[in-house]
């Protein structure tokens, strides 16, 4: 009997910790319990003296906190690493969003199919309808990176006088003030055309002088410089890394001191700057320079501190002793990128972006706006720079033949085409559901990273895969060839706005860690607050949430890794519930292990950088996952597009799962691997990778025109024009498969089976042989020439290939 009630017991608490149960109603529910069992003779006195020797401590705050939580707080201060200004800087900036449901490890799938779906308004599907359309075929790529190393003037203009600079300045101002979701959208096009018209761009509409300036510049500020960015009279810049100081911005050497000056014939408070930037996207052309530099104030002119820290202002480049104009060559995509220098030069203190009292306040206003920046730029340029490989590898997989039939009926192609299906899908997702986020009011800094390091590798991954597919027609440049120059400058979003590295293995998972949990930034807050009974009470308080909220992570993995997640609330019971089931389990064992982690390597877990980027992955791919399952939902669950939501998430499960076992198998001792292995694994690895027979329909998907591909070209160029590589590609797809039955009718007639070349060859034969008519023939030989237009490749006169000589300076080669 005694035995009997102790299991019901440990059930019903069971069943409470995973419905997260507060303290007290488990309390509850134990006296409860053993009430009925005492009755029934299952427990007496020693049980009750157990009970209440266990929970009136745990229940009574002055015992706990002198007994329990005071002790672990004075231990917790000793281990918890100090925080720099720049750090809290960064964690405060931004909000949590979905991102802080995976984490949690209950995510509410209703919650997430509620949020809305972001949609353009008349005017931004008209800017893209008509300007963006525009701008893509007045632009040959080949001629701008190979022969001006620039945009044409006329592409200039044309940029300017549509407000192509101005998509975040909001209307009063005279800009477009698009979504962020618009915005994702016409940098995806771009790209698709060319990765230094999307770069020119995406700039100015993330973080600079723009955005900066209307969130907080002073309103003198934005009446001056709003409306001449919004008509493109200015063109802005914003200086930030320095050789010393690249993902660790906040170690910049360059540095203003405050002072008085002359300034138009006037003694003037101001700031004597001194700064060496490099790898400023404008800054060649730029004319007004936003720069972060480090203020000094030895004198107190500005108010007792005489170290504000990092300050941004605002610096016309027409200002003497400005240097700019040199450039970079980043990879051959030779957008205007360069250094900049400037050596002891006086400014007015009123070209600080929102006056004197902003001082010192630059970190918390870049990181603030790079959260919604890194959401928007990158990812976006990445997702319609895969969507376009997609396209195009697809295209050319059926077109080109080896071995008389078309190289995408191979296994190996079909395996890349696969991974380019499945990336375009679920990358466009992710950018889709991250900017809507942004429309309603979020600054997710989590998600931003996210994108930004897994929307960039997963583009550098998928040059690679449409290289492969290619073959020679990727490795020859010339103006026939749409790979080659997104393939070279892959590496640059790799290295830009954080370098991935450093973005995966600290900031994903740092910042999640601290913005999500629901416990451990309240406790952090604790160590700082002066008061020592507040500090003592807050941490008591969530110390206790901690404790709670851990063990129903415990008892949800472990119930979860038992039955597979089968009696798991999913909101749809079709061919994608399981998916939702495996990543609630996820979900679970990352709220888990990140409490695990946290207990075994204490404060040290900041350095353990391994650790971290494989607890960021779990993370990454469940959010990845989930943007998949939503987009699947949001355009009415097309069956026809199952096969790209089936591959990605599959994939990104596989991903979770390879993720959490070399978690486990990097913990330090081996009981504990031993423990978390059969807690978290009982039945062994339960995800497996996309199979064959899978890859084969995603791949057959983008080898034939149908609506699931449609989908997935989205906000794509794919305009059939002279200038247009993948849309002419496009068309000759589109003839091939209608001039198909013809061939095959011809080598019917002729009783073989035909090497699919020299089509005007064999129409002018089966013309002659009364096979086919006129008409036909011509339709051939039509057809041919655009055949030959897809697989052939550039060749050059010797003397067109010579290249000039790059002088670099002395000073430049050895800050490089």
């Amino acid at each position: 009997m005694t035995l009997i009630f102790v299991l019901i017991l440990i059930a019903l608490l069971s069943v409470a910790s995973y419905h997260r149960a507060s303290w007290h109603s488990c309390v509850a529910v134990a006296g409860a319990t053993l009430l009925v069992g005492t009755i029934a003779g299952a427990f007496g006195a020693l049980t009750w003296l157990i009970f209440l020797a266990i929970v009136l401590p745990l229940s009574l705050s002055n015992i706990r906190q002198q007994y329990i939580s005071g002790p672990l707080f004075k231990a917790f201060k000793k281990v918890t690493p100090t925080m720099s200004e720049t750090e809290k800087s960064a964690i405060d900036a931004g909000t949590t969003w979905w991102e802080a449901d995976l984490f949690c490890g209950n995510p509410d799938w209703r919650k997430l199919h509620q949020y809305p779906k972001p949609r353009l308004t008349p005017e931004e599907q008209a800017f893209l309808d008509g300007p963006v359309e525009e701008v893509c075929a007045m632009l040959d790529d080949w001629k701008a990176t190979h022969e001006l190393t620039d945009l044409p003037e006329d592409v200039w203009q044309y940029l300017k006088d549509n407000k192509f600079f101005a998509m975040i300045i909001k209307k009063q101002y005279g800009g477009l003030e698009f979504s962020a979701y618009a915005q994702s959208c016409v940098l995806q096009k771009l790209t698709s055309k060319s990765t230094l018209l999307s770069s020119i761009v995406g700039v100015p509409n993330s973080l600079g002088p723009g955005e900066l300036l209307q969130h907080y510049g002073t309103q003198e500020q934005k009446d001056h410089y709003l409306p001449r960015l919004a008509k493109g009279d200015e063109i802005p810049c914003f200086a930030l890394t320095s050789p010393e100081a690249g993902s660790d911005a906040s170690s910049i050497p360059d540095f203003g001191v405050v002072c008085k000056g002359e300034w138009n014939g006037e003694e003037t408070l101001g700031i004597r700057l001194t700064w060496n930037k490099r790898y400023i996207t404008l800054a060649p052309v730029a004319t007004v320079l936003g720069l972060a530099f480090k203020l000094r104030d030895p004198d107190g002119l500005l108010g007792d501190d005489k170290e504000p820290g990092i300050t941004c202002a605002l610096i016309p480049t027409n200002t003497p002793g400005v240097k700019i104009g040199r450039r970079h060559f980043p990879l051959n995509v030779p957008f205007q990128n360069g250094p900049t220098q400037g050596e002891d030069i006086f400014v007015p203190i009123d070209y600080i972006i929102g006056g004197a009292k902003m001082a010192g306040q630059g970190w918390r206003m870049l990181v603030e706006c790079l959260s919604v920046g890194r959401v928007i730029t990158l990812p976006s340029n990445s997702t319609g720079g895969i969507k376009s490989l997609a396209l195009a590898s697809g295209a050319y997989s059926r077109i080109r033949r080896q071995f008389k039939l078309p190289i995408g009926k191979m296994e190996g192609i079909e395996e890349a085409l696969a991974k380019l299906g499945g990336y375009a899908y679920s990358t466009d997702a992710a950018v889709t559901m991250s900017t809507g986020a942004v429309d309603l009011g979020e600054k997710p800094s989590v998600v931003s990273a996210i994108l930004k390091y897994h929307l960039t590798e997963q583009m550098r991954d998928s040059t690679k895969h449409a290289m492969d597919i290619h073959g020679g027609k990727g490795i020859c440049l010339g103006p026939n060839n749409y790979l080659g120059r997104g393939y070279q400058g892959a590496p640059i979003a790799i290295t830009v706005e954080g370098a991935n590295i450093l973005t995966r293995n600290m900031i994903i998972y740092g910042q999640g860690a601290i913005r999500c949990h629901p416990f451990v930034l309240a406790e952090l807050n604790a160590v700082s607050m002066e008061d020592k009974r507040e500090a003592l009470n807050s941490f008591d308080k969530s110390l206790m949430g901690h404790i709670g909220f851990t063990i129903s992570n415990l008892v949800r993995t472990k119930w979860l890794a038992l039955t597979g997640a089968r009696f798991t609330k999913v909101p749809f019971n079709d061919e994608t519930a399981d998916y939702y089931r495996n990543a609630a389990r996820f979900s679970a064992a990352l709220a888990f292990m990140s409490d695990i982690c946290m207990a075994v390597f204490g404060g040290s877990l900041k350095r353990k950088e391994r650790i971290s980027a494989r607890l960021g992955d779990l993370l990454s791919y469940l959010y990845l996952v989930s943007a998949t399952l939503k987009r699947y939902n949001d355009e009415g669950r097309q069956i026809e597009d199952l096969p790209f939501v089936q591959w990605s998430c599959q994939e990104h499960l596989y991903l979770c799962q390879r993720a959490l076992a070399d978690l486990i198998n990097n913990m330090p001792f081996a009981p504990l691997r031993f423990a978390l292995k059969l807690m978290l694994f009982p039945f062994g690895r339960p995800v497996r990778k996309p199979t064959d027979k899978l890859e084969q329909k995603v791949a057959h998907l983008l080898q034939t025109p149908n609506n699931a591909r449609n989908r997935l070209a989205a906000h794509i160029y794919t305009t059939d024009e002279p200038l247009n590589l993948i849309g002419k590609q496009e068309q000759t797809l589109k003839d091939i498969l209608d001039i198909e039955p013809l061939f095959d009718k011809i080598c019917r007639a002729k009783g073989q089976k035909i090497p699919f070349m020299q089509l005007d060859k064999v129409a002018a034969d089966a013309l002659e042989a009364g096979i086919i008519s006129k008409d036909e023939a011509d339709k051939l030989a039509a057809v041919e020439v655009k055949r030959l237009a897809v697989i052939n490749v550039d060749d050059f006169d010797p003397a067109d290939l010579l290249a000039g000589k790059a002088r670099v300076t002395e000073t430049n080669s050895s800050a490089a």
